[in-house]
């Protein structure tokens, strides 16, 4: 990824969204208990993330084009820490932690690591990492993903994947987008959140606490797994872009460059259709 490229962007985390607009400024909306909405200073980003969890409090990243990295949020564990970081192209954020790639392809992080969700200092050529709960997924070069951290649910058996080019991260599963546009699954399935063996025809996923969602080549938009909230009730949504899962709602960016979102909105993480993102073109 070059960190110059901004493209559109959104993230959604436990209880907030977060998008950023053409310009390089960010939005979020939702709960803001620890500051993690507190983006409306950020200026000239090219990249966003917002931390998911299953329970608990959130943080929000973002990533400037000289490579450095923002935070705001909760920072009980240190997630917020990332001041010092040079040379980052990508980033990502989980439950009380933060990862980043550089620019060789290794990744550095900071947060709690008692699970060894932070363990990645001797990763190599990585291209794309993401951040669940208690486990931390890196996609390689070669198309196969290496993933550190919790296995109680089997969420780290992913060594017999292969040509894989996106990856997400739950509360307790994995999920990797295959160059031929179907879409594997590992680990905790009680929800059905690990149904995707009959996607097909998939340009992007993502992965919430207990549902995935994933963006067809059409642009309509396809899920599986907890539906408690409404966070699965997007088949009707069209010219879809980028989708965003966070824990219990789902965040769908159009080609108009309008937002969209289902799902739990008791702290207004749903409340973007107001937003003003800008025309896709300025990109």
């Amino acid at each position: 990824m070059n960190v110059l490229e901004r493209v559109p962007s959104i993230a959604a985390g436990y209880r907030h969204t977060v998008l950023l607009r053409p310009d390089g400024a960010v939005m979020a909306a939702g709960d803001n208990k620890y500051g993690q909405c507190d983006v409306s200073g950020w200026q000239d980003m090219v990249a966003i993330a917002a931390a998911n969890a299953h329970t608990g409090n959130s943080h929000t990243l973002g990533l400037r084009p000289d490579g450095t990295v923002a935070a705001v949020g909760w920072n009980m564990h240190n997630q917020c820490e990332v001041s010092g970081w040079q040379g980052i192209v990508a980033v990502a954020a989980g439950w009380r932690r933060s990862v980043g790639i550089q620019s060789d392809g290794t990744v550095v992080a900071v947060g709690r690591n008692n699970e060894g969700q932070c363990d990645v200092h001797s990763w190599r050529d990585i291209i794309a990492v993401a951040a669940g709960d208690w486990h931390t997924a890196g996609l390689k070069r070669d198309g196969t993903v290496t993933i550190t951290g919790n296995n109680r649910y089997g969420q780290s058996n992913v060594s017999s994947w292969r040509d894989i080019v996106a990856i997400g991260a739950g509360y307790l599963h994995t999920a990797g987008l295959r160059a031929d546009g179907t879409v594997v699954a590992a680990g905790r399935n009680h929800e059905g959140q690990c149904e995707v063996s009959g996607w097909h025809d998939i340009v992007a996923i993502a992965a919430g606490s207990h549902h995935t969602i994933c963006l067809k080549a059409d642009g309509t938009v396809e899920a599986q797994g907890w539906n408690k909230h409404g966070e699965c009730n997007i088949s009707d949504w069209r010219d879809i872009v980028a989708v965003a899962a966070g824990c219990a709602h789902s965040v769908g960016l159009k080609s108009d460059g309008t937002v969209i979102a289902a799902g739990d909105d008791t702290y207004g993480q749903c409340e973007v259709s107001s937003w003003p993102f800008g025309q896709l073109e300025d990109y």
